[in-house]
């Protein structure tokens, strides 16, 4: 009974020893960064550029004269909502991509920008530094919790030979084997992946043997460099 003991602690312990891959499935509001860091530059432009602004006997407030910097804040936020939430595929994310490219370029080109925003004769967004600060630093405080603990609380680690899924909510381990295992990579939407998600992607990894299981690991950073050295581990034997 000893010697069962000490060689299933030194088969745990060789395994430990073999290099290690670790991915993360992030959620998609890693894909917001956008938003807080243009806040917390249009909050420094608005105390560095802009004006002070008496809107009350309590006190006064920088506010950045003219209203491209909300337009441009609110179009931004738009766009991060929708590319987000109704994920355009392959072929869709570059037309839409280029569409809007496309249609600010020939209304900037032929003078018409400033025509069609006085479409709307009403149409003055102004968001003093208050905002700007508060809102990007409510969103960058949620923002961190997602990425560096909620979304690490789920992960697999893949070994040479040995793949596990780990939790660190109730200490839940599944392990698959990595004989036969077969993965491809997904990188659908242009703006979501490349453009907000610095080179993320899907991986879809499927199991051997008799029961097989898929996998999905969603929104993987640097999906291209984790597929590189899952070939490698999966090409050495343990």
């Amino acid at each position: 009974m000893e010697d069962q003991t000490v060689m299933e602690g030194s088969i745990g312990s060789a395994f430990d020893d073999l290099p290690a891959l670790r991915l993360y499935s992030h959620s998609r509001l890693f894909y917001w960064w956008p938003v807080w860091l243009f806040g917390f530059i249009f909050a420094a432009i608005s105390f560095f550029s802009g004006d002070r602004v008496r809107l009350n006997a309590d006190g006064a407030e920088y506010i950045y004269d003219g209203s491209a910097m909300g337009i441009a804040y609110t179009t931004l936020i738009l766009l991060v909502i929708t590319f987000t939430t109704a994920r355009l595929r392959g072929l869709y994310s570059v037309m839409a991509i280029m569409a809007i490219t496309l249609l600010v370029s020939i209304l900037g080109w032929f003078g018409l920008l400033d025509s069609f925003l006085e479409l709307v004769p009403e149409l003055s967004i102004h968001m003093n530094m208050g905002f700007y600060l508060f809102f990007s630093i409510l969103l960058f405080f949620i923002w961190c919790l997602s990425f560096f603990i909620f979304d690490r609380t789920n992960y697999w680690i893949i070994r040479p030979g040995q793949m596990t899924e780990e939790s660190m909510v109730g200490n839940a381990k599944n392990s698959y084997d990595t004989r036969g295992l077969l993965f491809e990579k997904r990188r659908e939407d242009l703006f979501t992946n490349v453009v907000l998600g610095l080179g993320s992607g899907d991986l879809c990894l499927t199991t051997s043997g008799a029961k097989k299981e898929i996998i999905h690991i969603e929104n993987v950073l640097f999906v291209d460099r984790k597929v590189e050295e899952i070939q490698k581990l999966l090409a050495v034997k343990p």
